[in-house]
């Protein structure tokens, strides 16, 4: 009789799973895969988002490198890379030909420079040139993207007599937050 019962013992121990063994590892699985699936929500929305980060990047981008290249190219001297009404290193009145507000994304002003007085003047709005699903630029399906929901802002400030800061301040709106900001930083000198 001894014997049988050890049989019975091990038969025991090498049974399957409980039934409280099943539902704790299924409660575990769940958490896992509920989590994964917010990562991968997270991820799609990033992804939503990328392309106007990307264009409020390149707006800021080009809007520094019309000022420098205007800067060496002597189109404009020193005393106008400043905000409008800023004072003239020469002791005049007011000087700078940059807006301080905040603005819509225009095309440049006859000047050839993001952001100036002259660009508003111009009329026309900016937009974003794709090729279309061909990929080809210059054919029939190329398509406009106007940039309506962005305004650019470019403060300009003295931080001696020949250097300055430049920030420039994209505002703009993605499908998953109301407001975002980009933000370029960057110092210009008078000497190039």
């Amino acid at each position: 009789m001894m014997r049988n019962q050890g049989k019975s013992q091990r038969r025991k121990a090498q049974g399957g799973f409980t039934l409280v063994e099943v539902v704790v590892s299924m409660g575990v699985l769940t958490v896992g895969l509920v989590s994964l699936l917010g990562v991968f929500g997270l991820a799609m929305a990033t992804t939503q988002s990328s392309q106007q980060d990307m264009i409020a990047k390149q707006l800021a981008n080009e809007a520094y490198e019309s000022i420098i290249a205007a800067r060496n190219s002597s189109v404009i001297g020193w005393d106008d890379i400043q905000n409008t009404g800023s004072p003239c290193s020469g002791g005049g009145s007011s000087c700078g030909i940059f807006l301080s507000s905040a603005m819509q994304i225009y095309q440049a002003g006859p000047d050839g420079i993001y952001g100036t007085q002259d660009d508003i003047t111009a009329g026309l709005r900016q937009f974003l040139h794709d090729p279309g699903p061909d990929g080809i630029f210059g054919t029939a399906d190329d398509v406009l993207i106007p940039l309506t929901g962005y305004t650019r802002t470019i403060t300009i400030t003295n931080v001696d007599s020949t250097l300055r800061s430049i920030t420039i301040a994209i505002v703009y709106t993605t499908p998953q937050s109301p407001q975002k900001t980009y933000t370029l930083n960057s110092y210009i000198s008078e000497f190039y």
